[in-house]
Order: C-alpha cells, then structure tokens, then sequence
C-alpha cells in the first residue's frame, strides 16, 4: 500500500515516512503543492497526509482539486493552524480527518490505519478471511492461528488485497500499489510474488482471475 506524503518540511516529512515504512507502507515524499496535485490524481494512493502550508498550491486548494476532480482517496490534513475554522475548513474542503501540529507519529499512523479501515467499509481492527488474520497493527499474519512469516513485500501485497476483497484487483493496480514510483514495475512480479505469498499461507484464499487479476472473496461469495 502506498502513502503519498505531502509535506514541505524535509525533517517531518522524513519522520512521518520512516514510520510510515517501518509500519509496512511504501511512502513517497513531495513538498510542491503543484506536484502534490498532479500526483494525487493520476496515481493510485491508499491514503495522503497532507500539509497545508505548501508552497507552490495550499493544501485546501489541492484538497478541493482533487475532491472536485472525483479522487475519493482518504486524506488525513497536518496543519500549524489550530483554530476550530481552520479544522472546519479543511472537513468542509474534503479532508477525512485532521491532526494540529504538533503531534505523535503513532497518532498519524493510527489516523492513517483507521481512515484506509473506513475507505474499505471496515471499522474493525483484524482482517478475518477463511483461516487467514492480519492485524495491520502488528504487521501479523495467522493461519489457523499459528502465525506465518512473510516478507514486507508479501505482506503489503496481502494487506491490500485483503483490504479489497469481493472485487478484482488487477496485476498493473497491484504493482502500482506496492512499489515506489521510481522502482521499474513489472507485472510478471507479481504473479510470482502471489505464487509465494499463496505457498506460505497454505489456504485457498487468493483466486486468479485470468485476463482480469485477483480477487478474495468475501465470506459467503
């Protein structure tokens, strides 16, 4: 899962994508207000932190573009303005939630983990499909209760078709999804990377969809 970073201060911006990655996330850093709409809506995000004191565009005018322009992508806003009109703009802008500076990051990554909870119709924490559990808290995957080991790619890569089940995700979406913008894509990879992740998980829980990609199924279907 991907996590676009919108933020003009490098020391903050740097913190907030080492969490970030250490929690299991691919994280992309731009600190041009410009940049940052262009690549908001031409690029597939599983959520964007957004500062508002950009230079180049605001946050608010970027937010408004992208809700305008039909990007449904959660967005958690970070701003130095704490006054109650300034939150109630940027709610009113299209922002998911918002957090004042100054904060903690385990706050940021709770907003984050809960807002990509709501965009995926879910309020609970765990993710329960067959035999298999993933926490995305602990970065844990269980398998009849006994936990599995996998590797940060086979994780993130579970963790978004787990967050997308009942629907097909294609193998270009998943790529687009788990590697950094800069790093070669090659969907290839990711039928290997499935082969794997489905050998260690012993559980039929992944179904291909030839010509179309993959889906999980939610119970029931």
């Amino acid at each position: 899962m991907r996590i676009l970073i919108v933020e003009d201060e490098e020391r903050i911006a740097r913190d907030i994508a080492d969490a970030v990655t250490a929690a299991g996330y691919v994280a992309e850093i731009v600190a041009d207000g410009e940049e940052a709409w262009f690549k908001g809506g031409t690029e597939v995000y599983s959520a964007i932190i957004l500062d508002l004191g950009l230079p180049g565009m605001d946050g608010l005018t970027i937010l408004k573009r992208w809700r305008q322009e039909g990007v449904a992508t959660p967005v958690l806003v970070l701003t130095a303005r704490g006054a109650w009109s300034d939150r109630v703009g940027g709610i009113d802008a299209g922002a998911d939630d918002y957090l004042s500076k100054p904060f903690r990051i385990e706050e940021v990554l709770a907003r984050v983990r809960a807002l990509i909870r709501r965009s995926a119709g879910r309020v609970e924490p765990l993710i329960a499909v067959g035999p298999v559990t993933l926490d995305p808290r602990s970065r844990e995957v269980m398998v009849d209760g006994v936990p599995t080991s996998l590797t940060p790619l086979e994780f993130r890569l579970l963790n978004y078709l787990f967050h997308h089940r009942g629907r097909i995700v294609s193998q270009t979406e998943l790529s687009e999804a788990l590697y950094s913008h800069d790093h070669e894509r090659d969907t290839n990879a990711i039928e290997a990377l499935v082969g794997r992740l489905r050998r260690k998980l012993k559980a039929d829980v992944i179904e291909t969809r030839r010509g179309f990609g993959y889906i999980v199924n939610t119970p029931g279907k």
